[in-house]
């Protein structure tokens, strides 16, 4: 009797975790309304298995456990389709719809308007779902339409489609209740899902379709259940009673749903369907071209995947009198948006120098329309990219443009690569200036080494030598330096020197009294320091206080231009990576010339401070944590440095002072705990300008 009252127990529990669970299912997935935050649903979903673990014999078909997946299948089998599953025509410009309108009222030999119901064309894989008596009991794939693959074990684990549905009786729906839809990959999903692929060095998915059609037909229904995978419902499919009394399907469909096809998705919403949320009825075909032009604008921020709409003839009655073509239905058609992949040729690949010197592999296409726009190029990347597609010239690929994004090369197609077919050689030299360029370590690109000469870069390098925190020529900004480079008035940071106020005052909008404003803020610039100049020149990855190390280490700029890579590595905050970048940039003859009309123009007071040691917070350990007001971080961590301090990340018995600005956190809790003693932002303003740095 007690084995009994437990059994008895167990069953109610576990039938009242059902009831919750599918509820909250149903808020979460069908309307969009989550009630409960996820470790909730995650405590209900461990009791029910927990209680299906200890009671098996009531673990059942429609549980909500069994969406974790089962035994793995050794094949896929066959199951015939009782309605077939038919394909849609396409259209792909509003002439072509409004010829689909045409031929329908022709058929219909009427001239009024026809209402729509309108839908996103959801790039996923079609899909029969199968309930009988309100249970889910078979899945299968579109196929060729007539027959499709058994894919039962894998739909069960798609949590946004019910086992069992809401609010079902049998005098409320037919017995047999097929359901249409897709199964999709969102977005979100697609990317994790490629993310951890690379992770383990496996090739991804190419588009959140191929992922989703791949998860479905995965013979192991736990990896289906690991993919994050999604339904939309769209149309009925067959329906029919279990005794031959129930009547024509027709007959069925008229009796237990609306005579509208928006109205039936959102009837078949209510008992435990997903229906896409960008669905509409709308009033006449006038109005789908709004609707085609709305989804296409949103397209990139929709959560999932979709490759053009669906329009379809609102009216059930209609739908039946228009019939079917041989593969597809005469009341509905795929208004498509422009191909977002298509194949093309690699005629030749390029190299472009970028305004950081990197340069980038460039495509040349034959010219193919894709994705709304005639696409003639490609960016490659780098090198890593080439070798990761198998790139060569001449080969066939699939370029694919979405939206406002750049195209790109997604694949190479073997089967069609020729005898002609040639490796992409990359330059030994700067294709804009001739420089030498290098692959720094750790980086996957080319970058041209010639940054003060390099028609490429010389706009950024003279923006930079102009900078505040460089030489601080006031008026000079980025319009400025770009008109002046444009107008053929300088090419390098040291032809600043030669303008005159009549070249200047020749730029729009810059007049007399401006022209000699200008001037005289680059006579005020030649008076600098060696570690503004250092900074300045721009020599990748060295900042302001490398610079700052590099002048009080070596006094003078010719001991920084010979010094070798082991001497270089002396210089506190100097690496490895940071001494090849020194040693690079001055190795350059073009970078050399440039610096010596420099020096020539500028001046700097000698180094005073021969030694680190000899600074005046040298051996003191700073760590700067919270928000500053009065400088920036950076700007403080220079300052400190320039003086001897070492400016650390975190927070040891070795730090000396913790300087703490607004909303400092766990760093200054440890200071704290330590006993370390702890600066005001105007603390350590005091302090640096007792030694004449002031903010």
């Amino acid at each position: 009797m007690l084995v009994n009252d437990l059994m008895l127990n167990a069953q109610q529990k576990i039938s009242q975790l059902h009831k919750e669970i599918n509820q909250y299912n149903h808020q979460y997935y069908v309307l969009d309304q989550p009630t409960v935050p996820d470790a909730e649903y995650d405590r209900l979903m461990q009791s029910l298995i927990m209680l299906e673990l200890e009671n098996p014999e009531l673990k059942t078909l429609d549980s909500p456990s069994q969406k974790v997946g089962g035994q793995a299948l050794k094949s896929f089998s066959q199951i015939t389709h009782q309605l077939p599953m038919l394909s849609l025509d396409n259209v792909f410009s509003i002439e072509d719809f409004y010829s689909f309108v045409k031929r329908i009222k022709e058929r219909l030999n009427t001239d009024k308007k026809l209402q729509f119901c309108a839908e996103p064309k959801l790039d996923g894989l079609a899909v029969s779902l199968r309930y009988e008596h309100g249970l889910f009991v078979q899945a299968a794939t579109r196929g060729d339409g007539k027959v499709g693959e058994n894919i039962t074990a894998n739909i069960r684990t798609v949590k946004s489609i019910p086992l069992k549905l809401v609010g079902i009786s049998g005098e409320d729906y037919p017995e047999i209740l097929e359901v249409r839809g897709e199964v999709f990959m969102p977005k979100s999903s697609f990317q994790a899902l490629n993310k951890m692929a690379l992770q383990r060095g496996e090739k991804g998915f190419a588009n959140p379709r191929n992922a989703a059609a791949g998860s479905l037909r995965q013979l192991d229904s736990k990896i289906t259940a690991k993919r994050n995978l999604a339904f939309y419902a769209y149309s009925l499919g067959f329906v029919s009673s279990m005794d031959e009394s129930g009547g024509e399907a027709e007959e069925l469909m008229a009796k237990f749903f609306a005579a509208s096809h928006y109205d039936r998705l959102c009837q078949l919403k209510t008992i435990g369907f997903p229906m896409s949320p960008d669905v509409r009825l709308l009033d006449s075909e006038d109005a789908c071209e709004t609707f085609y032009q709305d989804i296409l604008s949103k397209r990139n921020a929709l959560s999932y995947e979709i490759d053009g709409t669906v329009l379809k003839v609102d009216d059930i009655d209609l739908q039946l009198s228009l019939g079917f073509v041989a593969r597809a239905p005469r009341w509905a058609i795929a208004y498509k948006f422009p191909a977002e992949e298509e194949l093309t040729c690699v005629e030749d690949v390029e190299f472009q120098v970028g305004r950081t010197g990197a340069i980038t592999p460039v495509a040349r296409l034959t010219p193919v329309f894709v994705g709304g726009v005639t696409v003639s190029n490609a960016t490659l990347h780098n090198q890593d990219e080439i070798t990761r597609l198998g790139l060569k010239i001449n080969d066939t690929v699939i370029i694919r443009r979405a939206g406002d994004v750049i195209p790109q090369i997604v694949s190479v197609v073997i089967d069609k690569r020729g005898d002609n077919s040639k490796e992409i050689i990359f330059p030994n030299s700067c294709p804009v200036c001739d420089s030498m360029v290098l692959k720094p370590e750790g980086e996957a690109v080319l970058r041209c080494t010639a940054g003060l000469f390099c028609g490429a870069q010389r706009k950024e390098a003279i923006k930079h030598f102009a900078s505040r925190k460089a030489h601080d020529i006031d008026g000079l900004g980025d319009k400025l330096v770009e008109q002046l480079v444009d107008e053929k008035l300088i090419n390098t940071p040291a032809d600043l020197f030669t303008l005159t106020e009549i070249q200047v005052s020749t730029i729009e909008r810059m007049g007399k009294k401006s022209a000699t404003n200008l001037i005289n803020a680059i006579e005020v610039s030649k008076q600098t320091t060696l570690a503004k100049f250092i900074y300045g020149l721009g020599i990748r990855e060295v900042g302001e206080a490398t610079a700052a190390n590099l002048a009080n280490h070596f006094q003078i700029l010719t001991a920084i231009e010979k010094a070798p890579i082991e001497v270089l590595q002396q210089v506190a905050d100097v690496g490895e990576v940071v001494a090849k970048n020194i040693v690079n940039f001055f190795k350059e003859t073009h970078n050399l010339e440039v610096v010596a009309h420099l020096s020539a123009v500028m001046q700097w007071p000698s180094v005073e401070i021969k030694s680190v040691k000899d600074l005046p917070l040298a051996d003191k350990t700073f760590v700067l944590t919270g928000a500053l007001t009065q400088m920036d971080r950076t700007e403080a961590k220079t300052a400190l440095q320039s003086l001897g301090a070492k400016v650390s990340g975190s927070v040891s018995k070795k730090t000396h002072f913790v300087v703490a600005g607004d909303k400092a956190g766990s760093k200054l809790t440890k200071a704290q705990d330590l006993g370390i003693p702890v600066l005001t932002e105007e603390d350590l303003a005091e302090l640096l300008a007792e030694h004449a740095i002031v903010f």
